[in-house]
């Protein structure tokens, strides 16, 4: 029994990079063995095993062969005879395709530390191209090390492409395509996700809403960028950039989608974008089955944003009715969410990502004098059952009134 490192654990130590998850691959063993060794079985589709004093990961290695469509459709083959030159062949890029002993000596069959030195992000055999998963993986890994220089190979891009016209990335679970969707949108280069898809024409099929905004332009008197699917880019980095939660990433993915359904000849107007485009909001979010806190935000955001870019000029009665929508009296934190969002949208703009964004200080000081307006004193008043809801409004429309001209003063 011989056991090794493999995957992130060595890519990463050869970057520099901190080591978070450690995966392992146990070499010349059965199952029999491993469980008189106290390990425990936890694997439903090939044999992986927690350690008994550490519960950290080890596999068997194993051989694969592809059996169906999608993710889950291949047949596995775990025994003693297989070697580690076997198991690693199966992975999906050559610097994941490494691996070291407890001596870090390396094993490296396919020339992944070549390409760490060459920051390219290469697939290790033609193999590749049986699991569609391993297209948004591969765009993944490239938001995650752009930084640092990474970019796809043009032979791993070219089979991506035949993947993404092949009708498999259909195959692909909601389940599974959520899971990769949102860590790559945690990613410190989240747009370059985005764009490596595109480039392989994967976002046509996954999400054809957002292909859309590519090559539909927009004010530049608003948009120095012109273009809306370079802006939505521009948008998501900004969110990176300020570490915003992935309910804010999301939504500021989805929330132009609306001016994808413009008729050309209204360019670059988008009048009603907001309204148009919850639709399309809705169908991205149940896609992919979507956290509800990232489907609602999502949806408010694309309906309310340009209320909140417009946040200072709005009559009492509007600003009212958007606290309203967004419950901040109960749902405070969903409130300042939108805020970020929509900040993030102002900053998505080439030329403005540094600018100030006085509505976000506003909105806040809105949501705070709304939420001041006491109801003790309105029930002593005998006030109740719906007669009270609107004296609280009553009050709270009062108190933004207040509010709004000591801004202005």
């Amino acid at each position: 029994m011989r056991i090794y490192k493999v995957g992130g654990a060595v890519r990463d130590r050869l970057l520099g990079i901190p080591v978070t998850d450690i995966d392992r691959v146990v070499v010349g063993a059965t199952t029999e063995e491993m469980l008189a060794k106290g390990f425990r079985p936890v694997g439903a589709d090939f044999p992986v095993f927690l350690h008994p004093k550490t519960g950290e990961e080890y596999a068997l290695a194993r051989t694969e062969r592809k059996s169906g469509r999608g993710y889950g459709g291949f047949t596995f083959h775990a025994s003693p005879e297989v070697t580690l030159e076997e198991d690693l062949i199966r992975r999906d890029l050559t610097i994941n395709a490494m691996a070291e002993d407890d001596q870090q000596n390396l094993t490296d069959p396919y020339h992944g530390q070549r390409d760490l030195k060459a920051r390219l992000l290469r697939h290790v055999s033609p193999a590749f191209a049986e699991d569609p998963l391993r297209v948004l993986r591969v765009a993944r890994f490239a938001a995650r090390y752009a930084e640092i220089g990474f970019t796809v190979a043009p032979e791993t891009l070219e089979l991506m492409r035949q993947l993404s016209e092949s009708g498999e990335l259909e195959a692909l679970t909601a389940e599974r395509s959520w899971k990769e969707i949102s860590r790559a949108l945690m990613e410190n280069q989240p747009q370059v996700f985005v764009e490596v898809l595109r480039a392989c024409g994967a976002l046509k099929v996954l999400m054809p809403e957002i292909d859309a905004l590519f090559g539909v332009p927009q004010p530049e008197a608003h948009h120095p960028e012109i273009d809306t699917g370079a802006h939505t880019l521009s948008v998501l980095e900004q969110a990176a950039r300020h570490q915003q939660p992935l309910t804010v990433r999301w939504a500021c993915l989805l929330h132009d989608l609306g001016k994808g359904l413009t008729p050309e000849e209204e360019w670059p107007r988008h009048i009603a974008h907001e309204f148009k485009g919850l639709k399309l909001i809705k169908a991205v979010n149940e896609r992919f089955k979507a956290p509800r806190d990232c489907q609602e935000l999502a949806l408010l955001v694309g309906e309310y944003h340009t209320h909140g870019h417009r946040a200072l000029e709005l009559k009492p009665s509007t600003l009212l009715e958007l606290l309203q929508s967004f419950d901040v009296y109960r749902r405070p934190q969903r409130f300042e969410e939108f805020i970020a969002a929509c900040e993030m949208d102002a900053r998505g703009r080439k030329g403005l990502e540094d600018r100030h964004y006085p509505q976000a200080d506003y909105l806040r000081g809105a949501a705070t004098a709304a939420r001041g307006v006491a109801v003790q004193p309105l029930l002593e008043k005998g006030f109740k059952g719906p007669a009270l809801g609107e004296a609280i409004k009553r009050e709270r429309l009062k108190a933004l009134k207040a509010y709004k001209e000591a801004a202005s003063a």
